[in-house]
């Protein structure tokens, strides 16, 4: 690990100047292709040999050690949000409406830097360690990693382990968050579109107001977590978005809501969902009213492996000291990882890239979120460390 240091220390500013670049210039899901290109162009300046097309933009590079041994995978997202910057810093996004305010950035400079160390060493390694660069991991309930999958981004070389990183803004740096089992929630999607009959404000009793019929729903659905689910179990139901009306005048003939529901166990996403369904049918019945309800099962959620997670956890330590991966609670937001693990063994670990002004640290998918780039090389580091850390346990 002391070479290993070594190489990401040789090229620490290139790391971060690669994540500034990025930030500059965010792609939206399924539109990642200078991304991609500067993947590419990154792996071959490294000697890393590298397959491409895999969900369109995907890139896998791969390090084959020249001694036998496991495989394992180590993945980093790419895409952008649909987010305007508010930040001021001088490579703030150069693309309007479009920005990292999820850390992809900083993940795709990470794995590169990773790549960078591991094929120095190659000659030491025992076994392969595949890089997978994942497109559209924002466009939920799609995704890219499922479609690399179905792509054969896997097929000539199939990992054993896989390991994604992501970071963390309440994380201190050199602080990891490795949980056993559960890290972050399943997260399905909604549009629902409430169709009554309009008329004049001063004459109600001839429309039949889907305003009214909407806010009675809202309300009753709220109940699903508070008197469905067991209070020992976890779910989130949130509406996000409303739109409907005309004017102040008008009782409105249609309103439409949107929202989220996240969860841990299979089963209580299938309850939650099934009343969620049961809430608006019968309401809007009740109402002599009509719904369109567009559900959209998204990512499961993303279960570690117990022995990869405490590989993690061990590889960490070693790194960054006995005190590195605190105790800390699971996320309910979704991440397209999930789907990794569904199919392959692996943890999903939290890197701490709080800033330093602690108390200003904007969240993820912020307008102002910022992260600190002191985190980027001890990422790399770490993605290095528990890559072989694990190849030498499936030796």
């Amino acid at each position: 690990m002391n070479t290993i240091k070594e190489f990401i220390t040789s090229i620490e500013s290139e790391i971060i100047d690669i994540r500034r670049t990025l930030h500059k210039n965010p792609e939206l899901a399924n539109e990642e292709y200078e991304t991609s290109s500067l993947v590419k162009e990154k792996l071959t300046d490294y000697g890393v040999k590298w397959e491409a097309g895999f969900a369109e933009t995907g890139v896998l590079g791969i390090i084959e050690g020249e001694r036998p041994g496991g495989t394992v995978a180590l993945r980093a997202d790419m895409d952008a949000l649909p987010i305007q910057e508010a930040n001021d810093h001088d490579f703030t996004s150069e693309n309007n409406g479009k920005m990292h305010a999820c850390g992809h950035d900083a993940h795709t400079a990470m794995l590169l830097g990773a790549g960078y160390a591991l094929e120095k060493i190659k000659d030491q390694i025992n076994g392969t360690i595949l890089l997978v660069f994942q497109p559209a991991e924002e466009n939920s309930p799609h995704g890219g990693s499922k479609q690399m999958m179905e792509d054969g981004v896997f097929n000539k070389y199939t990992p054993d382990v896989i390991y994604g990183q992501h970071v963390w803004p309440s994380l201190p740096v050199g602080k990891v968050g490795i949980r056993d089992k559960e890290m972050m929630g399943a997260s399905d999607r909604f549009k629902v579109t409430i169709k009554g009959k309009g008329g004049h404000a001063s004459m109600p009793h001839d429309g039949n107001d889907a305003l009214i019929i909407t806010n009675q729903i809202i309300a009753s659905l709220q109940t699903i977590v508070s008197r469905n689910v067991n209070p020992l179990d976890s779910a989130v139901v949130t509406i996000g978005r409303i739109e409907g009306g005309y004017s102040y005048n008008v009782i409105p003939d249609q309103v439409t809501f949107e929202g989220t529901v996240r969860t841990f166990k299979p089963e209580v996403k299938e309850k939650v969902k099934q009343r969620f369904h049961t809430i608006i049918e019968q309401t809007v019945s009740a109402f002599e009213a009509e719904s369109d309800i567009q559900y959209l099962d998204g990512y499961p959620a993303t279960i570690n492996t117990p022995k990869w997670a405490e590989q993690a956890r061990s590889s960490s330590r070693k790194l960054l000291g006995e005190d590195a991966a605190p105790a800390l609670d699971p996320a309910l937001a979704g991440e397209d990882f999930s789907r990794f693990l569904l199919e392959y063994e692996g943890a999903f670990i939290w890197l701490g890239t709080q800033i330093e002004d602690a108390e200003n640290q904007k969240p993820l998918h912020d307008p102002g979120f910022k992260l600190n780039e002191k985190a980027l090389p001890i990422g790399s580091e770490f993605l290095a460390a528990v890559a072989l850390d694990t190849l030498k346990t499936l030796t």
